[in-house]
């Protein structure tokens, strides 16, 4: 009994222990966001003076005012809005089709186009080859040039392919003696059960389209046709904010507010999307990684 207690005692500590290291983790990491929230709308004195720490001094709006008074910042959320929903929806169908031919060991071939596929994985031609090939093919200035080169990503197909092949194959020969094709197999069935990696992968999808500036910069030289991370970058990067701005206020306005402001604006719309899929997230990653 006494040895239980002492073991008891110990767990309660490290319990403890752990309870205040995640605590002070989770601070760590959540409180830059906080602060840039903060200081994006707090009033322009409280900036000025560095006195924005853990709370603001009401809501004030006028750095997301002065920000959409530029009629470039709405265009390129909606060059982004456009960019990852299209994106997603076609990278999730292709991506679906093709794992699920992966995930059929009957089809001809299965193997040597499985190391094809996975071989894409371990080697790639370059950046200089790639921009040609986007060139070749018309994409250059187009917001296109953001979708198809990177319509389908090999770790998300294998990924999905072994949630696939995890399902036990009963269920195909069930559906097979009541007439299914593999088309209605794949469409009224297999989809149906597979919601966590649908879910996992969509979002895996909707961030990469969304985050995406680095090739924005290099295919594209319309400011028209920018994302809005394309933007956010340009912003953050340049100390003349009149040249993005168009506006007087603009320099009676301290530049961090605007820069938190943006901040926030680029960032909010994929988090807030993240918790209606964190439930399907733990689930679908570990099956599609570790089954095969």
């Amino acid at each position: 009994m006494s040895s239980g207690r002492i073991i008891g005692k110990r767990e309660r500590i490290f319990d403890g222990i752990n309870a205040i290291l995640m605590l002070l983790v989770i601070l760590v990491t959540l409180y830059p966001f906080w602060y840039v929230i903060v200081a994006s709308v707090s009033s322009i004195s409280h900036v000025t003076n560095s006195v924005v720490l853990l709370w603001p001094d009401g809501l004030h709006w006028e750095s997301y005012q002065q920000i959409f008074r530029n009629n470039l910042i709405p265009v390129a959320y909606g060059n982004t809005l456009f960019i990852t929903l299209m994106g997603t929806l076609m990278s999730m169908i292709l991506t679906c089709v093709s794992a699920f031919v992966l995930s059929r060991k009957e089809m001809p071939g299965h193997t040597l186009l499985t190391v094809f596929v996975v071989f894409t994985m371990l080697f790639n031609a370059g950046l200089v080859p790639f921009y040609l090939q986007v060139r070749d093919l018309g994409l250059l200035n187009t917001r296109w040039s953001l979708i198809f080169p990177f319509l389908i990503s090999t770790y998300n197909t294998i990924i999905m392919r072994n949630f696939f092949q995890a399902i036990p194959n009963d269920l195909y020969e069930a559906a097979e003696i009541d007439g299914c094709s593999y088309w209605k197999y794949f469409t009224r069935i297999l989809l149906q059960v597979s919601t966590p990696v649908l879910a996992t992968i969509t979002l895996f999808y909707l961030v990469r389209y969304w985050n995406a500036y680095f090739y924005s910069i290099l295919f594209i030289t319309d400011r028209n046709k920018f994302p809005i991370q394309a933007i956010l970058r340009q912003i953050l990067m340049s100390s003349e904010f009149q040249t993005l701005m168009y506006d007087d206020a603009t320099q009676s306005m301290p530049s961090e507010m605007l820069k938190c402001a943006m901040i926030v604006i680029s960032a909010l719309p994929i988090i807030c999307v993240y918790p209606f899929l964190q439930k399907y997230f733990v689930k679908g990653i570990m099956v599609g990684s570790l089954k095969g």
